[in-house]
């Protein structure tokens, strides 16, 4: 922490402090400061597993409240004004016999108050809590608080829906079970989000607007479907509205490009913000009682860096260290491929200048394509030694991501997902057609969700590519309702338990897709034993599935960390590590620096 962002550090928490003996690493998975600053909660896990476990720090001191709260993996603590307790969510206690997939079912919303004893914490909203509004066993309620406002807002997340359903009652009556909480969005509303400023509601809302727009409803009369409108939809897809004292920030992603737009809370104006950079925004942070906002901005050859806004005016914040290389080598372009159906791909491209496009290019490739979540420009450092051996960094962005709003998404959720997959190979195409490279020196890689965009573009494909990378990647969509957290995840892929959704899962899922005696890509899947999003069967199976298909094939190989889990909390040395392995077995593969070409 710093009193202010140029004074000096001092260390609060390091997980690294907490292991013993050849046990395993621990990882710090959320933290929130009360609002005087005097106390900071925040959770720790072992091992990637995400298990959260809620700790409560005294900031002057450095002293530990002697209670721990765990089962807190969502548990998204939110302070009340006196700084004395917060609200929180825990999931339940399970009994004797009871499934993986009842771990994240039945989760509730309680008050803590710092110093007493978590088991007598009373549920304030949750599956079974009298006088809570309704919850399914899959959702997740969570209440929060906003400085400077005596409403409190209590959001139902329903797993992987975007649209959530949200309530609101005065501070006062929600620290108590049965508050009248007032409804203001269901999921027909598709509200994504509220923000609050005293008295007044601000909703990011996707109801007629699947790029977005922001309106504003009364937090004493809560009504989504008669809010005033305060930013309309555009061509610019509206990810985030945060409330700061002076005015509501809403940021933009434009074309991939983040914009930040300040909208005035009494006139509505909206006005761009001159950013410095061209590329990504994100760590938005706002305080109710001061205007402005603080911000980070990064793009694909650009370093991160800090920045606050007032009125308007920006000025760099001392937050981040400088980058002390020189980036100037090194540029990225946006293209377009086109898919099969006609549909334009965008496709970002990473590489040291000077170039020559001659199809002699090592590239490798990645994607996503889930949960209308967008790959946006982040600084390639990890690959620039790629880049200086002549390489390319591609990144597409396929549909079932967020980077045209939500009907990009819902172009690749569902019934339509099996457009991800080849999207991307529709981008492998063009990089060969372009001459950028050629297939046997291309390499993909998708990450978790991701692991069906490749693990399906693998078995559609397998000419086109010379390495396939499936990180944590589900390659098993038929049977990953029986996952930790299959229920949640099946609005976004489909259920067995109906028709449409069985075949929704079986065109996606790649161990279905493999074929016996066909020649496939050399693959390197990667897992974590204690990961509890993609459970480590689903890349065990896809690495058996492949290596029994050809066993006299190009290799097939399975890296397991026993001390990590999707990916979240994994360490520096682990990801490094991790890293090193994918290019020596990428280089290997197509012969470069010193390694034997593989027939």
């Amino acid at each position: 922490m710093r009193d202010r962002a140029s004074g000096a550090e001092r260390l609060l928490v390091d997980p690294d402090k907490m292991v013993v003996a050849s046990g395993p690493h621990f990882a710090l998975d959320y933290y929130e400061p009360s609002d005087d600053g005097a106390r900071v909660a925040y959770a720790v896990s072992p091992g990637g597993s995400e298990a959260s476990v809620i700790h409560i720090l005294d900031v002057a001191t450095g002293q530990h409240s002697r209670e721990t709260i765990d089962r807190a993996e969502q548990g998204s603590p939110s302070w009340l004004p006196d700084g004395k307790a917060f609200f929180y969510n825990r999931y339940a206690l399970l009994g004797a016999g009871a499934k993986e997939t009842d771990k994240y079912l039945n989760s509730r919303a309680y008050l803590h108050v710092v110093g007493t004893d978590p088991a007598t914490d009373v549920a304030l909203a949750g599956p079974g809590v009298a006088g809570s509004p309704p919850v399914d066993p899959v959702d997740t309620p969570v209440i929060y608080t906003t400085a400077g406002s005596s409403q409190v807002v209590l959001v139902v997340n329903h797993g992987a829906s975007p649209a959530q359903t949200f309530w609101v009652a005065p501070l006062d009556a929600a620290r108590r079970p049965g508050a009248a909480w007032k409804k203001v969005a269901d999921v027909a509303d598709d509200v994504t989000d509220v923000q609050v400023h005293g008295d007044r509601l601000f909703l990011t809302s996707l109801h007629g607007a699947p790029r977005g727009q922001v309106l504003e409803t009364d937090a004493r009369m809560p009504d989504a479907a008669h809010a005033r409108v305060v930013v309309p939809t555009g061509a610019r897809v509206i990810e985030q509205a945060i409330a700061a004292a002076d005015a509501l920030y809403v940021l933009d992603l434009d074309a991939g490009i983040g914009r930040i737009r300040r909208v005035g809370y009494d006139d509505a104006r909206a006005a761009d913000v001159a950013l410095p950079i061209a590329g990504t925004v994100s760590t938005l942070a706002t305080d109710a009682s001061m205007p402005g906002l603080i911000f980070s901005e990064q793009g694909w050859v650009t370093a991160p860096q800090f920045f606050s806004t007032v009125d308007g005016e920006v000025t760099a914040l001392p937050l981040a260290p400088a980058w002390r290389e020189d980036l100037g080598a090194y540029t990225s372009e946006e293209v377009m491929a086109t898919a099969a159906d006609g549909t334009k791909i965008p496709l970002s491209l990473v590489y040291r200048k000077g170039l020559k496009r001659d199809a002699s290019h090592p590239v490798w490739l990645t994607g996503y394509g889930a949960y209308g979540l967008s790959l946006k420009p982040a600084l390639a450092a990890r690959f620039l030694t790629l880049l200086d051996d002549g390489g390319v960094y591609a990144v597409a962005h396929v549909r079932g991501g967020g980077e045209f709003g939500e009907d990009w998404h819902q172009a690749g959720r569902l019934g339509t997902k099996t457009n991800s997959h080849r999207d991307l190979i529709a981008c492998a195409e063009y990089l060969v057609r372009e001459r950028w490279t050629k297939p046997s020196l291309m390499a993909i890689e998708g990450r978790s969700a991701g692991g069906i965009t490749v693990g399906m573009a693998l078995t559609e494909r397998p000419d086109l590519f010379r390495v396939v990378f499936s990180g944590v990647g589900d390659s098993n969509a038929l049977r990953a309702e029986q996952e930790t957290d299959g229920a949640a995840n099946s609005l976004e892929y489909g259920t067995t338990k109906v028709e449409a959704g069985f075949k929704a899962l079986y065109a996606v899922d790649a161990t279905q897709h493999v074929r016996q005696g066909v020649r496939y890509p050399a693959v390197l899947l990667t897992t974590g034993m204690n990961d509890p999003r993609v459970a480590p069967w689903q890349p065990g199976k896809m690495a058996a599935r492949l290596q029994a298909a050809n066993p006299h094939g190009r290799p097939v190989l399975l890296l397991v960390d026993f001390d990590a889990g999707h990916g979240m909390g994994s360490t520096k040395a682990q990801r490094d590590q991790e890293l090193a392995d994918q290019m020596a077995f990428f280089y290997w593969q197509i012969g470069r620096k010193g390694y034997q070409p593989v027939p």
